[in-house]
């Protein structure tokens, strides 16, 4: 324990609480992260059964791991990780190394998740792209190369600018922060339709997003300030009822914006229409 004490304390900063032989590694974030993973990875274990068994999950942003053990403690055969910072990684393959997860079932790479090589490994049917698309420039580009290895669900949890309709808001990260941008300070932060809008440009039959409980912790994804969405290629999101949806109006609600007049624009294209015949 006290080796595993001093190896864990040697990094100078951790975002996510671990068990580590007894040694915790940020208790104070225990509870927002296990109310995370229950908005999301619980449903997603619902809507395969259960289980993730047979499954292959790619880990985006992966941090130090937290997700990845989730997924790996829901069954799956394998979880690949991916972050732009050595030090995640480093966290990572430690707490691997203390939970004794066997080496076959998982790997953790440094890269640029706009620049690796997807199509060098085999695919996955769960992709976990959790707390990124806001930080990155070429949003689009990534979505359609994750589309390329993804047979089935992704997840998405991102920050959203408040607009209706498909925008992209230009913002400036800073690369000196740990948990921003690594490659590019210029990124892009959607709105929630534009999310939708990507996901089905880049291949995903349907994109939902998530009704979130009603939680003080989590009260950033009930305003609608970052929201999580399902999408999925060939399962059905609705098949057995294990996700929650929530509607772009009562988002809109959330985050103060007015709501739209539905038939307005279809009001205005039939009298248009009648006009040109």
């Amino acid at each position: 324990m006290e080796e595993t004490a001093a190896r864990a304390a040697a990094f100078p900063i951790w975002h996510f609480d671990f068990d580590l032989d007894g040694y915790r590694t940020e208790p104070s974030k225990a509870e927002w992260q296990n109310l995370r993973a229950a908005h999301f990875m619980r449903p997603l274990v619902e809507h395969y059964g259960g289980t993730l068994e047979g499954k292959r999950v790619l880990d985006l942003g992966c941090n130090a791991g937290f997700f990845s053990l989730t997924a790996i403690e829901a069954g799956c055969d394998f979880v690949l990780g991916i972050d732009g910072r050595q030090t995640h990684i480093d966290q990572a393959n430690l707490v691997f190394e203390v939970k004794g997860v066997d080496p076959s079932r998982y790997r953790f790479e440094c890269g640029n998740i706009l620049d690796f090589d997807y199509r060098a490994v085999e695919p996955f049917d769960v992709v976990l792209c959790l707390g990124v698309l806001y930080h990155i420039h070429k949003p689009t580009s990534l979505l359609e190369r994750i589309a390329e290895v993804n047979t089935d669900v992704l997840i998405i949890d991102t920050k959203l600018t408040k607009a209706r309709g498909s925008w992209l808001e230009l913002r400036l990260d800073n690369l000196d922060v740990l948990l921003d941008a690594v490659d590019d300070e210029l990124v892009m932060v959607p709105t929630a339709k534009a999310v939708i809008v990507m996901a089905k440009q880049a291949g995903y039959q349907d994109a939902k997003m998530l009704a979130v409980a009603d939680h003080e912790v989590l009260w950033k994804w009930r305003e609608g300030i970052f929201t999580t969405f399902a999408c999925t290629k060939q399962s059905e999101l609705s098949a057995n009822g294990a996700f929650r949806f929530r509607s772009l109006s009562s988002l809109y609600a959330a985050q103060g914006l007015a709501l739209p007049k539905r038939s307005h624009g279809r009001e205005l294209r039939e009298r248009l229409f009648s006009r040109s015949r």
